[in-house]
């Protein structure tokens, strides 16, 4: 992993003590997206793992802050390794018009690291939530191989229909490129952060990649962690600009942002 880049991507910095050897395996990636689903679900996931930080993406534009979770202070954009398995994470929502240069990041990180498949967890707007207790969950690959992965354990596709932002530019470009990317995209409640949809993401990844990921404590503490997300997620709307609009709901395919 290299600290310099060509701009196309932000710098990843190699954190402290990091072992840039051990990387390889799954990658999954989740941003504070719709819903907070790939937020919420990609950091239950470093702690119910175990996983160790390798790395933060930073730049000089970013704001300067520092998200303190468990009295520990970290940049909000990092990357983490674990037995077979890495996360890239962002705990604020950056406007829109840095997606590309976000999803070239994550693209470089999966190519430099020798990972074979890469997952996005992110929440999807369908119109439809209304009071269903449990949301559907769709998915969308880039490959035949992972198209086959979803239909194996009944994962709804969607079919036709836009995916914007920086999942949708992870899934064109690993359609151009060849890379195996597959996106779950939990159905959600836009308003707030959404820890459910994001256990249902997580357990049909879980089952994906064959890696147990307890969801015990996600569900239990649903509400806990939708609170302390909401909480972050108003703090950051003081340090950033309000990001673009990037989607419309339809009543036909779901479609994201």
């Amino acid at each position: 992993m290299a600290e310099t880049n060509d701009n196309h991507s932000f710098p990843l910095v190699l954190h402290k003590d990091a072992d840039p050897s051990s990387t390889g395996g799954v990658a999954i990636c989740g941003f504070s997206n719709v819903g907070m689903v790939g937020s919420i679900a990609t950091s239950h996931i470093v702690k119910a793992l175990g996983m160790q930080q390798l790395g933060t993406v930073i730049d000089y534009n970013f704001p300067p802050v520092a998200l303190i979770q468990n009295e520990i202070p970290q940049h909000p954009v990092r990357v983490y390794q674990g037995d077979g398995i890495g996360v890239f994470t962002s705990d604020l929502q950056f406007p829109g018009h840095t997606d590309v240069k976000f999803a070239e990041t994550v693209l470089e990180w999966f190519k430099e690291g020798g990972f074979d498949r890469l997952f996005i967890i992110d929440g999807i707007v369908t119109g439809e939530l209304g009071d269903k207790e449990v949301g559907e969950l769709f998915g969308v690959s880039s490959t035949e191989v992972g198209r086959e992965r979803l239909r194996k354990i009944d994962i709804d596709p969607v079919k036709q229909g836009i995916i914007a932002g920086i999942s949708g530019w992870l899934l064109a470009e690993g359609d151009r490129r060849g890379y195996d990317v597959t996106a779950l995209l939990a159905e959600c409640n836009p308003m707030y952060p959404d820890a459910r949809a994001a256990a249902i993401a997580t357990e049909a990844l879980s089952d994906l990649v064959d890696i147990e990921i307890p969801l015990d404590e996600l569900l239990s503490d649903a509400r806990r962690i939708e609170d302390n997300v909401r909480q972050m997620f108003e703090m950051s709307k003081n340090l950033l600009p309000p990001p673009d609009a990037e989607f419309e709901v339809d009543e036909g395919d779901p479609m994201i942002g």
